[in-house]
């Protein structure tokens, strides 16, 4: 089944706590602290992969989690990091932040990997605390935790020509005559329900591959016939190889119609360099009235081959000129690049609000990391937050918001009681 859209979650491994521990040995009676740090949490990964080409391996499984970190132990032992987890997907996949439609990358290459959910920190052990002043701290940290993501993928076919056209055009029998991909062929409108990929080789070096795009009808773009689902298809390819109908009622009028339809879905669809093939010559009563129509296109500057895909007249001058027109879209300037995935930097913003219970909550990705990763059994550990409450100016800024002693505030699944 040919998927090109899938939702899932993706969750990475949370950090290993840091422990408090002091060395107890035999005969060494001021061992000191020497509590190790947790390991790191895996991280989520997604991998192009050569064997994958649709999304159908997420429709059975949703969600993806990496191993969390081990704790750490006594003797300065670091935890073990967690296991990473690396999904494959196939070349061309898009990846939104679902709810924001936001595009954070776009995988082409076999075998380019890309860091999705990255695992949580290990939490520092109470030997990463001692100084001059504390030269036994019972102070650790808990691991970081982990990020949860959901994701919105979306499949676009990377080839190099795409083929469109009206319903019953020929696309497929255009595609089988010139590749060995075998797609369904039959004489009824809408036989082609998924794109079809097929590679074309003109000679030993050069190699296109084709994509057959299910017939598009008026009002495509709005989701009429097959609907809007595989436009997005003809959004990677360089030129389109639009077949026309030559038998059709009124082929000048379906030629215009699914160029509007493009223009539609995507005004950039129509900027892409189009080469006409008029089929199906191979009929001796077509044959006549498709010279007259390539007259026609040939009068608005139309580049125009007359061709049987069924008979295979005239397929090769017709697939050198796409190479040709291929080749110097290639070195045309590139459309924009996607915008590049960066790890969020732990922002120190946050924002104070009113629960419906009149309880403070304070909001913020680097005082909530703190809070998960506060030992809230240790008094050190707890004065250590309140310096970071102090430092980041939340402190502060509670006290300005009208924060009143032995009110409540929630900072992320923690509650705590104001004292000023």
């Amino acid at each position: 089944m040919f998927i090109d859209e899938a939702r899932i979650i993706v969750a990475s491994g949370k950090g290993g706590d840091g422990v408090v521990h002091f060395r107890r040995e035999k005969y060494v009676p001021l061992g000191g602290p020497d509590g190790g740090d947790g390991g790191k949490g895996g991280d989520v990964i997604f991998e192009v992969s050569a064997n994958l080409s649709t999304l159908s391996k997420f429709t059975n499984k949703r969600k993806y989690r990496a191993a969390d970190g081990r704790r750490g132990g006594g003797s300065n032992k670091t935890g073990a990091q967690g296991s990473d987890d690396i999904v494959p997907i196939p070349p061309g996949t898009l990846v939104y932040i679902e709810g924001e439609d936001k595009l954070i990358a776009d995988l082409t290459k076999i075998g380019e990997r890309f860091v999705i959910c990255k695992g949580g920190r290990g939490g520092k052990g109470n030997a990463r605390f001692t100084s001059s002043r504390n030269q036994a701290p019972r102070v650790a940290e808990r691991g970081e935790p982990g990020k949860e993501r959901l994701l919105r993928l979306e499949l676009r076919l990377l080839a190099d020509i795409g083929i469109v056209g009206v319903p019953n055009a020929g696309k497929s029998t255009l595609l089988a005559s010139v590749t060995r991909a075998r797609p369904k062929i039959a004489s009824y409108p809408f036989t082609t329900l998924q794109p079809n990929l097929g590679v074309a080789e003109l000679d030993e070096d050069v190699h296109l591959i084709l994509a057959d795009i299910p017939g598009l009808i008026e009002g495509a773009h709005q989701g009429v016939g097959l609907g809007s689902t595989f436009l997005r298809h003809i959004q990677r390819t360089r030129v389109l190889i639009h077949l026309v109908d030559g038998g059709a009622e009124d082929p000048m009028a379906d030629f215009s119609q699914l160029n509007t339809e493009l223009a539609l879905f995507d005004r950039d669809l129509s900027k892409k360099p189009q080469i006409i093939a008029i089929n199906k010559i191979d009929v001796p009563e077509i044959n006549e009235s498709a010279r007259k129509l390539e007259k026609q296109f040939q009068e608005k500057g139309e580049r125009v081959f007359l061709i049987s895909a069924l008979a295979r007249t005239n397929l090769k001058p017709l697939l050198w000129a796409v190479h040709k027109e291929s080749v110097e879209m290639e070195k045309s300037p590139e459309m924009p690049e996607v915008p590049v995935y960066r790890a969020d930097e732990d922002p120190e913003d946050f924002r104070i609000i009113r629960d419906p219970d009149g309880a403070w909550r304070v909001i913020g990705q680097a005082i909530e990391r703190a809070a998960a990763m506060t030992y809230w059994e240790y008094d050190e550990a707890i004065r250590r937050f309140q310096k970071i409450l102090a430092h980041l100016g939340i402190e502060q800024a509670l006290r300005d918001a009208g924060a009143q002693v032995s009110d409540t505030v929630r900072i992320g699944d923690h509650e705590l009681e104001w004292k000023d």
